[in-house]
């Protein structure tokens, strides 16, 4: 499980992340947060999600505590678990409990991946209750009004096994999220990576140009992040087609046929 430690004070988001909206997603965010509802960030790959949470933790002045779900995760890595330490059998809490007991954002990143039992866990969490019962200690904790559970899913990439249920989803207030127009894409790829305009604006046709591809070959096209990286490996000096080959055509996909037709779309720009 990846986590982030829950040090309150460490966990604070001191220094402003560079985020750009793309619409009323900030003042929807922070009417959720001091109405204590729970969000849902939905939307593809690399397009900003977990910016935006990082940019709402710095605006709300709150820690903030990161979980990337995966398979194996389960409600047991959430809440968390007796531990033998020197000899002594302690509890531990998981970074949701910590969370609560602290007040802080909790970001479960891509839950869906995560273990069904783990949606059963946050249920109570996301009504009007707010409680989170932790049935080792015997103990129920109530959420302060400071806590704020978000979480995240790629419907792109959700089967019909992996999709998230109504039960979970009509909990949240629910943010959509996608990639940024190509003015404002522009803008994110010069203030990320420091190429200049001309560039940023060719690695954004690029990108789009990558997209046309998705269902004809990529399950996904170049998302700002990936375009992002490579505008940094380009400000680093690399030649431009070797830095889109490296950082997006690799990243999408290890077909030869379409890394081929992705290596031709880079060759025709750049």
């Amino acid at each position: 499980m990846s986590t982030t430690a829950i040090r309150t004070a460490h966990n604070l988001v001191t220094r402003e992340p560079y985020y750009q909206p793309i619409g009323n997603e900030i003042a929807v965010f922070a009417a959720a947060y001091h109405n204590q509802l729970p969000v849902l960030l939905k939307g593809p790959t690399g397009c900003g999600k977990t910016r935006f949470i990082e940019y709402m933790a710095w605006y709300l002045k709150r820690p903030m505590v990161t979980v990337a779900c995966h398979d194996d995760l389960t409600a047991s890595d959430l809440i968390g678990r007796y531990l033998v330490k020197g000899g002594e059998t302690v509890w531990v809490d998981g970074p949701l409990t910590g969370a609560v007991r602290h007040g802080s954002i909790c970001y479960l990143d891509e839950v869906v991946e995560a273990r069904k039992d783990t949606s059963v866990v946050i249920h109570p969490l996301c009504d009007d209750r707010r409680l989170l019962p932790i049935e080792k200690l015997g103990e129920v904790l109530a959420a302060p009004p400071e806590f704020c559970l978000a979480i995240s899913y790629n419907p792109g990439y959700q089967s019909v096994l992996k999709d998230l249920k109504q039960s979970t989803r009509q909990r949240f207030v629910a943010l959509e999220f996608n990639y940024p127009n190509a003015e404002l894409e522009q803008t994110i790829i010069e203030k990320e990576s420091g190429i200049d305009a001309a560039i940023a604006r060719q690695l954004v046709k690029f990108g789009h140009m990558t997209r046309n591809l998705k269902g004809s070959g990529l399950d996904e096209g170049a998302s700002t992040r990936l375009l992002v990286n490579a505008g940094k490996l380009m400000a680093s000096d690399v030649a431009p087609v070797v830095a889109t080959d490296a950082a997006i055509a690799q990243a999408l996909t290890d077909d030869d046929d379409m890394l081929k037709a992705i290596h031709e779309l880079s060759r025709s720009i750049f």
